[in-house]
């Protein structure tokens, strides 16, 4: 018997759209599963090139947990690109600035640094409190808790 390694590309793949909800979830744990759902990794025809992930949607984004003292002490670095330019954020000021930017921050990071990574993220929706916009999609409910 021979078996032939099957190969997904753009237009076998299957993708769906989930809808997470992220109150009492903590940041890394649901960072790391939702990176892993846009990246495909769940599913049987995983293919690393190509996107094969599904469309994820997150709502309530600002109920997120930081356990320790994260809060205070993890901070978020970026350069003006000038001289002298660096500057940080606490993970209470950029939450306090935008709840949502905080997990797209935590989620793209855990994403490869590519073009695909890129087109990747693009498959991301974070909101604050319970509304969306996608429900033209019909996404379906996902509980992060059924996955490993």
């Amino acid at each position: 018997m021979s078996y032939k390694t099957v190969s997904a590309n753009k237009n076998t793949v299957n993708k769906e759209w989930l809808l997470v909800d992220a109150d009492g979830q903590t940041l890394g744990r649901l960072a790391s599963k939702v990176a892993m759902l846009i990246r495909g990794k769940y599913k049987p025809n995983y293919t690393p090139h190509v996107d094969c992930g599904d469309n994820v949607v997150i709502i309530n984004a600002e109920k997120i947990v930081l356990t320790g003292k994260k809060w205070t002490d993890k901070t978020y670095v970026r350069h003006t690109g000038y001289p002298g330019g660096q500057r940080t954020l606490t993970a209470t000021e950029l939450f306090g600035k935008s709840p949502s930017r905080l997990v797209e921050k935590a989620i793209k990071g855990m994403l490869p640094k590519n073009k695909l990574g890129s087109a990747l993220f693009r498959n991301l929706y974070v909101y604050t409190g319970s509304e969306h916009k996608q429900h033209a999609q019909s996404p379906k409910e996902f509980n992060l808790n059924d996955l490993r």
